[in-house]
């Protein structure tokens, strides 16, 4: 998560919503990203999709059932879809998404019975430090 940290940093650095992600597979790192939606005017730019896309590049496969996604945030929507597209075997993240989290706050997409796949879940991790980098990103920008 750390890691993962020091990826969001970057966004934040570059005016960017302060969100980092690490792929990790038996335990080495895959990828990190961090989001660029402004900076490549991409509303798909997301550390989470970065970090999927880039990893299953890497490693040849688009099914990544034995990797670890370390995410900052609560994952929204479209990244959890991908996460049970991409058969993510876990995702550890960081703080919750009170307005548009998809694991644990407004949906629960990846312990939804009804999908075909369901991704392993950890919360909470250096969650007072990863909200705190968003906390400051928008009082900055108010």
């Amino acid at each position: 998560m750390r890691l993962a940290l020091t990826e969001a940093q970057k966004a934040f650095l570059r005016d960017e919503v302060p969100v980092g992600a690490v792929l990790v597979k038996n335990n080495i790192v895959v990828t990190s990203a961090c989001n660029m939606r402004e900076t490549e005017n991409d509303p798909s730019a997301h550390a989470e999709l970065t970090a999927l896309r880039d990893g299953a590049s890497r490693l040849k496969s688009w099914r990544l059932t034995d990797a670890v996604l370390y995410v900052t945030k609560e994952p929204c929507v479209m990244c959890a879809g991908a996460m049970v597209n991409a058969r993510l075997g876990r995702v550890v993240y960081g703080c919750t998404d009170e307005k548009g989290g998809a694991v644990h706050s407004l949906y629960r997409i990846l312990s939804d019975k009804r999908l075909n796949h369901q991704v392993e879940v950890v919360s909470g991790v250096l969650a007072d430090e990863c909200a705190a980098l968003l906390r400051d990103f928008f009082q900055k920008r108010r």
